[in-house]
């Protein structure tokens, strides 16, 4: 089983942007080092406690740290721009870092609303032009307009010898179904829906014989117990992002744990873990290989969210001595 990171780039700790930054870096090289198969970088805009609007710019330097691993968008939301802009940014990385590009494709706004009118103006309409744009994405990619085309002489480039590799991500049929009839592969996003994951995987295997990536979120400790007080902390936060709040920071365990949970947030709370990976090297193993054969993927993505940066690290080290 391959074992792949998404980096949302968080502010842990009160720490700022840059630190936030440096830290990834940090990350990736350590990535590299234990044997990760890839690392993508998330896409957020005006997003409170995530640092990383532009992908491709962090990734740029995260090739030259490494050596190895793949790297790549999780994701581009093709809606905000131009097909051919990004055809230009990821053959250049493409051409820099051969045969380790991926550029994964979304279509959420991945900012508030007034952040994205700012961002492309009329977004849902852009959404709904998401298959026009991605058939554009590919062919320039693929350099594959036909003769009459107005873009048919047209090249993003540099154009490199191995281009990037295109994955769709989502959390739906409609986004399955869209990547089997793009010819792309799949990344499914387990940490962000309630939806019937297995079965919208399943669908897509039926109709696609394209690579598949699951991502999920782990939190991994010492001990379970440990694992769980890490945990609390990044639940609070996605409570408050949820509520609106806008909470710049993941919350320290101190105020995680000094927190007056009403009990429908405990409900709440009860109810994300049951999504998430949280636990002990041995139990996180066991957790990990049971979802793969659920969803009958071969890669799982992995996005874990704490309270600091060290135990962040200690949580991928951990997983990495026990799965890879």
């Amino acid at each position: 089983m391959k074992l792949s990171i998404l980096d949302q780039v968080p502010l842990l700790n009160h720490s700022s942007s840059k630190q936030a930054i440096q830290e990834t870096l940090e990350l990736a090289e350590l990535a590299d080092r234990l044997g990760y198969y890839r690392y993508w970088v998330a896409e957020h805009h005006d997003m409170p406690g995530l640092a990383c609007p532009a992908p491709d710019m962090i990734l740029s330097i995260i090739g030259s740290k490494t050596e190895k691993i793949r790297i790549g968008s999780g994701a581009v939301l093709l809606p905000h721009y131009r097909a051919f802009p990004v055809a230009e940014r990821y053959n250049l990385l493409a051409t820099m870092y051969p045969n380790r590009i991926d550029l994964g494709i979304g279509r959420a706004p991945g900012a508030s609303a007034e952040a994205a009118i700012a961002l492309s103006g009329n977004f849902l309409e852009n959404v709904r032009d998401m298959p026009n744009l991605l058939d554009e994405l590919l062919a320039f990619l693929n350099q594959s307009f036909l003769n009459n085309h107005m873009y048919s002489k047209v090249a993003p480039t540099p154009v490199p010898t191995t281009p990037s590799i295109p994955w769709l991500l989502g959390t739906s049929e409609k986004s399955a179904k869209l990547a089997a009839e793009k010819g792309m592969a799949y990344a499914f996003g387990h940490f962000m829906t309630d939806k019937d994951g297995p079965a919208i995987l399943q669908s897509f295997k039926q109709q696609s014989s394209a690579d598949t990536i699951v991502a999920v979120s782990v939190i991994c400790a010492e001990t379970n117990e440990r694992a769980q007080e890490l945990a609390q902390a990044a639940l609070l936060w996605k409570m408050q992002q949820n509520n609106g709040e806008e909470n710049a920071f993941v919350p320290t365990e101190n105020e995680a744990k000094s927190h007056n949970y009403t009990n429908n947030e405990l409900d709440w709370i009860r109810k994300q873990k049951q999504k998430m990976i949280i636990g002990d090297p041995c139990d996180v193993r066991v957790e990990l290989h049971n979802l793969a054969v659920t969803y009958q993927t071969n890669e799982l993505m992995i996005i874990t969210i704490t309270p600091d940066y060290q135990s962040r690290k200690a949580s991928y080290e951990l997983i990495a001595e026990a799965v890879l």
